[in-house]
């Protein structure tokens, strides 16, 4: 039954994506894709004077649990701290998102959405140590 529950919201995420679009002006704008199978996704941030993403948007192309995951994932970014992506943008907290076992061939696919937003985590740290 939850099975069922977590596929279906795979299916309505990737059908109807939230906080699909581009961000006027971001402050974090990152790309990230997985050369295995083509999926792509990138990423803005539009942040706070203290550091809390006000507005976060993604575009991005490929299979349901790439597109699902990161739909999911920036949900959870919104009014979040820069320093909580990376506590949610962990494998374990991606898969219980997904809510559903990944197969091996579909773990880079699910994880794509962590790697962007990681990078993204990176790239603001760069910018505010230069």
């Amino acid at each position: 039954m939850a099975y069922d529950m977590y596929q279906e919201n795979i299916l309505d995420h990737y059908q109807n994506p939230r906080n699909v679009g581009r961000i006027e002006a971001p402050d974090v704008v990152v790309k990230e894709h997985n050369p295995l199978c083509g999926d792509s996704v990138e990423l803005f941030l539009k942040l706070t004077p203290d550091r809390r993403i006000a507005e976060v948007k993604f575009e991005g192309q490929g299979c349901a649990i790439s597109q699902s995951a990161i739909s999911m994932l920036t949900e959870e970014l919104q009014g979040a701290s820069m320093d909580d992506i990376a506590k949610l943008a962990t494998k374990d907290h991606i898969f219980e998102l997904i809510g559903v076992p990944i197969s091996h061939a579909r773990i880079k696919c699910a994880l794509l959405s962590m790697d962007v937003a990681l990078l993204a985590l990176r790239q603001w740290k760069q910018k505010q140590a230069a």
